[in-house]
């Protein structure tokens, strides 16, 4: 597709922690994905944005912190390639990160737009980590912070303990269906499952 006529700018943005050993080279491979999708030949080729002012993909060795932000013209035929790329990252990940990926609908003018005509800007928040539990805990630790800044607009933030306590009981029990689920060779116990990919979708960020 030509960068010219993508319907979409797409921004990636997020922090990942790595594993002690990563090399540059598996990161270059489990990012192939993102690069390969803006035409690249490798990593160091596409890790520039197209934005000058956005820092693009940046691993910092030193730290073992990978930092994405960076955007790329394209279509929704991108969400395959987050697919491919949070799979991978998985094996590299210390810990739990969230990524955030915006749509911008290049095509829409809000100026010029029909006051009904809505633009198709989207919003896909994803999770990687080592484990399941890992991934369950930042999903965890971003609702609570969610749900902390919205309710402190009423409430003092000690008398939020309550809600904090019911959040955690929703994950212990999403973490103990999975416990469950993946326990071979025993009987089910109750009709709990695998949890579903969790997260879902949220407003918005602007960066």
């Amino acid at each position: 597709m030509s960068h010219y006529d993508a319907p979409f700018e797409i921004h990636v943005h997020g922090d990942v922690p790595l594993r002690t050993g990563v090399t540059y080279a598996q990161l270059q491979e489990a990012l192939k994905p993102l690069w390969t999708y803006a035409g690249a030949k490798s990593l160091a080729d596409g890790a520039e944005s197209a934005y000058e002012e956005e820092p693009g993909i940046k691993f910092d060795a030193q730290e073992r912190l990978l930092t994405m932000c960076w955007t790329v013209a394209g279509d929704m035929d991108f969400r395959q390639q987050l697919d491919e790329m949070c799979m991978s990252l998985n094996d590299l990940a210390e810990e739990g990160a969230a990524i955030e990926v915006t749509f911008y609908d290049a095509e829409f003018d809000e100026e010029e737009a029909d006051p009904e005509e809505e633009s198709r800007d989207d919003f896909v928040m994803l999770f990687v980590g080592p484990t399941p539990a890992a991934i369950m805990q930042v999903q965890r630790d971003l609702l609570v912070q969610d749900v902390v800044n919205l309710m402190e607009r009423h409430f003092e933030a000690n008398e939020l303990d309550g809600v904090v306590g019911e959040i955690d009981k929703l994950f212990s029990k999403r973490f103990d269906a999975l416990v469950s689920s993946l326990e071979l060779g025993k009987p089910p116990r109750g009709s709990g499952g695998a949890p579903g990919h969790g997260g879902g979708r949220r407003p918005r960020h602007l960066h």
